[in-house]
């Protein structure tokens, strides 16, 4: 215990000071974050001061990690599916459906593209190919929605147009990258392959039924009789129950528990106290204790020393590029075609490539499960750092939400 509770201080010291770096850089704090991660990891703490990190982070704590880990992600993606605002998709659905599918398909296709290459080259040996395909198109795919809404907020971008088109794009992005995945994980070969994936294709579709057509009316149900009510305790302890119980029920039938816990959110009433009190309660505990631990966990397994020679730094330049060109190319090809001026349209593909934490979900789901190799592990985290990284730098060449008072930048119809 004593080790432990020496590890969880490392790591939010580490977490703080990196964060409170990348804020007074212009980064997002979750920048900071991450490389905190990698910096007590096996790629430089590891790799400077073997015996303390031997010490500080033997293997045997890898596990515990893990389960602290997937505990915080869960109540994480909960509170991201429970702020998706879907009635704002509906009322701009053109824009939003336009420009979030292209920007899923184009980079969706181009990562498919080069699977082949990549799977000969960096691929476990025994991975199956349609997995490897469908997780590397969705890493390639993938935007960022927290990410995406903390940049929003502290450029004071959420409430001007162009922010908000962003946004729901971003949870278009993020409900159809989530259905994708489960996809690839029931598709993950396993003993007794034919039986299993049939069982789980039809245990997936009653989850689905349950959870849309019972637990989501429910939910209004219950919103509806306790519309004046604060959230209280045991409503709030109602909602965990279902919120574990649904992972649960995601993980036992083979699709990772994280789902389960964001189609929990999805389901979870939209009423604005609620959700206010929802985030109140949990944020500071998964943001400040629970995301670090993953972070760090990401950071151990991210090696850097893998890395070696001009072939390999070049197929990760080949990574990165292939990535932007993908998720900024179909974003900005998108905003044109539907009428808007070049430079909002350059600044939504900005927003949109945007990966950080949720591609790293993405990334440790796929490592987990042996469809990544540590290599090519390391080389798309250091693809969404970078991806991440170029979105602010990008919104200030272009001179949009830098100053606290900046102008309403609606979308200009193009001549």
């Amino acid at each position: 215990m004593t080790l432990l509770i020496f590890q969880v201080t490392i790591i939010l010291s580490v977490s703080l000071t990196c964060g409170w770096i990348a804020r007074r850089l212009g980064q997002a704090r979750v920048i900071g974050e991450i490389i905190g991660g990698i910096l007590i990891g096996p790629s430089v703490l590891g790799r400077f001061v073997p015996h303390a990190f031997s010490k500080l982070f033997p293997a045997t704590s890898i596990s515990l990690f893990e389960t602290i880990s997937t505990l915080g992600l869960i109540l994480f993606l909960f509170l991201i599916g429970s702020e998706l605002n879907y009635e704002h998709i509906r009322e701009q659905r053109f824009t939003a459906t336009i420009t979030s599918l292209t920007s899923m398909l184009f980079p969706f296709a181009l990562g498919v593209l080069a699977s082949p290459l990549l799977l000969r080259h960096f691929a476990p040996a025994d991975v199956a190919a349609l997995p490897f395909f469908l997780f590397l198109g969705i890493s390639m795919s993938i935007t960022a929605f927290p990410v995406l809404a903390r940049i929003l907020e502290e450029r004071q971008m959420q409430s001007i147009p162009l922010g908000a088109t962003a946004m729901m794009c971003a949870a278009v992005d993020d409900v159809t990258a989530w259905s994708l995945l489960a996809v690839a994980m029931a598709l993950l070969p396993t003993d007794n392959t034919t039986i299993r994936l049939s069982y789980r294709v039809l245990w997936l579709g009653a989850y689905l039924c349950v959870m849309m057509f019972v637990v989501r009316p429910l939910g209004a149900w219950l919103a509806r009789r306790n519309n004046e009510i604060r959230l209280s305790y045991e409503l709030l302890g109602i909602m965990l129950v279902t919120v574990f119980l649904s992972a649960a029920a995601t993980d036992a039938i083979g699709v990772h528990p994280l789902f389960g816990a964001f189609l929990a959110g999805l389901c979870f009433p939209r009423v604005r106290r609620w959700q206010e009190t929802l985030r109140s309660r949990l944020d500071v505990v998964v943001s400040l204790l629970l995301l670090p631990i993953f972070f760090a966990l990401t950071g151990m397994k991210t090696r850097l020393d893998l890395l070696s020679g001009l072939n390999i730094w070049l197929w990760t330049g080949f990574v990165l590029l292939i990535a932007v060109i993908g998720k900024m190319g179909g974003a900005i090809a998108a905003a044109r075609w539907t009428g808007y001026d070049w430079k909002n349209s350059i600044a939504l593909g900005a927003l949109l490539n945007t990966r950080g934490l949720v591609e790293l979900i993405v990334l440790n789901i796929a490592y987990n499960a042996h469809v990544f190799s540590p290599t090519l592990f390391t080389m798309l985290v250091l693809m969404a750092l970078a991806t991440t990284m170029m979105t602010t730098p990008i919104l200030n060449a272009l001179k949009i939400g830098v100053r606290a008072d900046a102008p309403d930048l609606s979308f200009p119809k193009a001549a």
